[in-house]
């Protein structure tokens, strides 16, 4: 069984995060999400975020078919923490967005247990924080 792994905020869940979510799913027979917590996502995102609470996005994702699973990530402050859980998930495949500014740490993380780093194409579509400005909660 090949597992996937990605990670994000998922916050205002919209097309690209879609798009995303199930070529990750192709990639493998198992995908696994690490949600990121709610201190983290205002710590990357700002004050206004999120919208939705760690335990509501977990909601949003569980009813997506493509998801097999989500891991909802307690605050975390480093690189360290983050290798510990892909060590301890040790999935074959860690799956990124195209521009990911993390695409070294990933391709690391990846490369310590010799799994493969997957980087999937942008859908040119509006982001969470541009849909979040749209609806002006931002």
């Amino acid at each position: 069984m090949k597992t996937v792994l990605v990670g994000g905020c998922f916050d205002l869940l919209h097309f690209g995060h879609i798009s995303f979510l199930q070529k990750a799913k192709n990639l493998g027979d198992l995908l696994i999400v690490a949600l990121e917590s709610d201190e983290n996502v205002k710590r990357m995102k700002g004050t206004s975020r999120p919208i939705h609470t760690q335990e509501q996005r977990k909601r949003m994702l569980e009813a997506l078919s493509c998801v097999d699973k989500i891991i909802s990530l307690p605050t975390m402050n480093s690189d360290v923490e983050y290798a510990s859980l892909v060590l301890k998930v040790h999935p074959n495949i860690i799956a990124i967005t195209e521009g990911d500014v993390m695409t070294d740490k990933k391709r690391n993380h990846a490369n310590s247990i010799n799994a493969s780093l997957v980087i999937i194409p942008k859908i040119h579509t509006p982001s969470t924080s541009q849909l979040a400005k749209l609806l002006d909660l931002e």
